[in-house]
């Protein structure tokens, strides 16, 4: 049993009142790593911290490149041990090896990013409409920062939170989900190892209830970044009403992958099998709903049966494997559910729909395929973190179009077609965030990620995300040799 520690103020400690919980590993439904259960003492003290580091401490002294140059050492750190964070965050969440041990090399282009831009946030002289005045702009910290991560890609997640607002000058107290806590606790080691002054990034790890509501009421965090559902989100923003701190939120979604006839039907079925069963359906951009055109519907639903029932799933510290355990027992339990319910609305189950064979431990569960008569099917409405399919059946691109828009969510999208005109038709009027043409589930530190609707507000990665951790300062400076006038004198 691994026992971690939080990390607070530059030192690993125990809940002050030595509280702890268990993480299990989804792939055999046991535990393997405890970590301490914050209070709202531990949070109060991660948060002090944190301001004492930002006000009073000598982050606040160093120079915006020396803030990029110890970005870029936690980066090349990152590389060195991405071998490790990822097989923690596969023993902690379930998802496959190959994908977060490289995940985790890549997230270190996120720190190099923001890094690079320390030194590049910039203000503006005005050209003020009054004499002998010179007015400029600074774009200064926003605060301490709070940054909600879930389990689902914490290392990424704590990345497009922690590297801008960092590179920025702030400091940052993280809160990493209580399903997967562990990679965050040793990403934090490679901070501690990096040489950031204490107080500048700390890890609490706990619930909601009292630690999460602690974190986002507090009346010294000044910005909040939260990614996970959209239940929580209505909490962290009533929290807010205490601090009134601004909030960006990535609440995920239920995104369309419109497939048209003329696409390259290959790439579509990789984008649709990228979309669902990749990371085992456990993406908050799922393309988990299949829109096909009807000359080609037949064809599409066939090669992804045919995929389907080719994925080999297993121990996702498996090279070999393709599919692994969901991350709870609570989604699998969710999913089975969700799945008897479409089938009395009238979806047919092509494929999967059950636990495989020979996986009694652990939260595993099959990919499925399922035809939808219409957006009325409970599949097609419920985002459920796993890998299931809806695939229905349209006729016109304006067909296509309103059904993609038929959410309440709009985060991701995807499109395939060959013909050029209607992919920039169809990703104009698609309400969605981002839009993936003829490719899906593609992401860059240099491209914003964010959605509209209930899939949150406020954008992360991309030049501009920097300046969402900053606050203007306008400095207003007389030149003129006379002193300012009397103000009760009117000429």
């Amino acid at each position: 049993m691994n026992e971690y520690l939080m990390y607070i103020n530059g030192e690993f400690c125990e809940a002050s009142d030595g509280g702890r919980f268990e993480s299990i590993n989804p792939s055999t439904g046991e535990p393997w790593a405890t970590a301490p259960a914050a209070t709202e003492e531990d949070v109060d003290r991660a948060v002090r911290s944190a301001h004492h580091a930002l006000y009073e401490g000598p982050w606040s002294k160093l120079t915006a490149t020396e803030r990029g140059k110890m970005l870029f050492k936690l980066a090349d750190l990152m590389t060195e041990n991405s071998e490790l964070l990822g097989s923690v965050e596969t023993t902690d969440s379930g998802k496959l090896a190959v994908e977060t041990r490289g995940q985790s090399a890549y997230v270190a282009e996120y720190y190099r990013y923001y890094g690079g831009l320390a030194d590049k946030v910039e203000g503006r002289t005005l050209p003020i409409d009054k004499p002998n005045l010179h007015v400029f702009t600074t774009q200064e910290p926003i605060g301490v920062v709070a940054g909600i991560v879930p389990w689902n890609a914490e290392m990424l997640l704590t990345a497009t939170k922690a590297a801008p607002a960092l590179a920025a000058g702030n400091t940052v107290v993280i809160k990493s989900s209580e399903e997967a806590p562990a990679p965050v606790l040793e990403f934090a080691r490679l901070v501690d190892e990096a040489g950031f002054p204490p107080g500048v990034f700390n890890l609490i790890t706990g619930f909601g209830e009292p630690c999460g509501r602690a974190l986002t009421s507090h009346p010294l965090v000044a910005k909040i970044s939260f990614t996970g559902g959209v239940d929580a989100a209505r909490h962290v923003v009533e929290n807010t009403s205490q601090n009134f701190a601004p909030v960006s939120l990535e609440l995920g979604g239920k995104s369309p992958i419109v497939i048209f006839d003329d696409a390259d039907l290959e790439g579509a079925v990789n984008g649709a099998v990228a979309g669902n069963f990749g990371a085992t359906g456990q993406s908050c951009v799922a393309g988990s709903r299949v829109f096909v055109q009807s000359g080609i519907y037949d064809e599409f639903i066939a090669e992804v049966i045919k995929r389907a029932e080719a994925v080999r799933i297993g121990d996702p510290l498996d090279a070999d494997t393709q599919v692994g355990p969901l991350a709870t027992e609570a989604q699998r339990n969710r999913i089975e559910e969700t799945l008897v319910m479409a089938q009395e609305q009238g979806a047919v189950i092509h494929t999967g729909g059950s636990r495989p064979e020979g996986f009694e431990n652990g939260w595993y569960f099959q990919p499925t395929v399922v035809a939808c008569p219409d957006q009325s099917v409970e599949t097609t409405q419920i985002e459920l973190f796993g890998p299931v399919m809806s695939v229905l059946k349209f006729e016109t691109e304006e067909d296509a179009v309103s059904l993609a828009n038929d959410t309440q969510f709009g985060l991701g999208a995807g499109v395939f077609t060959s013909n050029v005109a209607r992919a920039h038709r169809v990703s104009a009027a698609i309400r969605s965030g981002i839009v993936w043409v003829n490719t899906y589930r593609a992401i860059s530190p240099i491209a914003p990620f964010g959605g509209f609707r209930q899939s949150g507000y406020g954008r992360e990665a991309g030049i501009n995300a920097i300046y969402d951790y900053t606050r203007t300062k306008s400095v207003w400076i007389n030149t003129g040799e006379e002193p300012m006038a009397n103000p009760f004198v009117m000429r």
